[in-house]
């Protein structure tokens, strides 16, 4: 018995993991980076209410939660269904040296921008060095 194969259906397969389908929609694309003493991250987040955009953080995990909806409604005809509907979640950790405490989240134009200060422990300092003794220094070999 020979059997036939789509040819397309691993293309459809790796398509839904890289764009998401209505059940389960794909990952929030994000830039993160550090700008002088804070580290950023923006994460991509058209047309979602920033009412449902949850922002968590617990221990050294951000955890970024927020839900796009189709419009609803007694007289709303759906004529066109591309875009990925539903709850998006993304993890991301942070290292020690970010003040966590000091997080600021802004919405604007879809995007979420976080500033999370670098913690003050993690700043370079200048260390003086102070001579001791009469100048002269020992080495040891």
């Amino acid at each position: 018995m020979l059997m036939r194969t789509d040819p397309f259906r691993e293309m459809d397969r790796l398509a839904e993991q890289f764009f998401g389908t209505t059940a389960r929609p794909a990952v929030m694309h994000l830039d993160a980076y550090r700008d002088g003493e804070y580290f950023y991250a923006a994460f991509d987040l058209p047309g979602v209410d920033p009412d449902s955009i949850d922002c968590t953080v617990e221990r050294n995990v951000l955890t970024v939660r927020a839900e796009r909806r189709r419009p609803t409604g007694e007289n709303v005809e759906l004529v066109a269904a591309e875009r990925p509907m539903g709850v998006f979640t993304r993890q991301l950790f942070l290292g020690d040296t970010l003040d966590t405490d000091k997080l600021e989240a802004g919405y604007e134009n879809g995007v979420l921008t976080l500033r999370i200060p670098v913690a003050e422990r993690a700043k370079p300092r200048k260390i003086s060095v102070t001579a001791t003794g009469n100048g002269r220094q020992q080495i040891n070999a």
